[in-house]
């Protein structure tokens, strides 16, 4: 017979998911993130999650690796993406990128302030996924389900 205790950690190593769910604790309480990447027309091509205490730019590169980057594209990120290791990623790929540099950046690099402009699209289609409240929300325990009500949001958004 199991010790106290002993019988939830079998549970846990049973079922991977349980380990990570995708919660970050901060000062703000418990938070977490969704990360995306839309197309030209704002509509969504890969979606994940992340805990809310994870820095952006660590899910960056996983994520245009799922995308396939290919030379000639344009890479439109805010201000938390400029990190040297993922510009150099993305260029070394032959892709542009269009990351305006922090304020206190040593040396600044040139932004096209007109292609910029156009990033208004993901945040427009974080404002269409955060009109489902089970999203803005998240009532779901398990990340896999939450994950999966935000595919269903998706969807939504591309037959709007």
């Amino acid at each position: 017979m199991p010790r106290e205790g002993e019988e939830d950690s079998q549970k846990a190593e049973e079922n991977p998911t349980q380990k990570n769910q995708c919660i970050g604790v901060s000062r703000g309480g418990r938070s977490t993130k969704i990360h995306a990447v839309v197309d030209a027309l704002g509509n969504p091509i890969h979606v994940q999650l992340s805990a809310g205490n994870v820095h952006d730019v660590k899910v960056a590169q996983e994520m245009l690796e799922a995308v396939k980057l290919r030379p000639g594209m344009a890479v439109l990120a805010d201000k938390a993406y400029g990190k040297w290791e993922l510009r150099e990623f993305i260029a070394n790929i032959g892709a542009d990128f269009c990351i305006p540099p922090k304020s206190n950046e040593s040396d600044p690099w040139f932004v096209d302030w007109w292609l910029y402009k156009e990033r208004h699209l993901v945040e427009t289609f974080f404002l269409k996924l955060k009109e489902f409240r089970r999203v803005a929300t998240r009532y779901d325990k398990r990340a896999d389900r939450f994950l999966a009500f935000v595919h269903l949001a998706c969807i939504r958004i591309l037959l709007a």
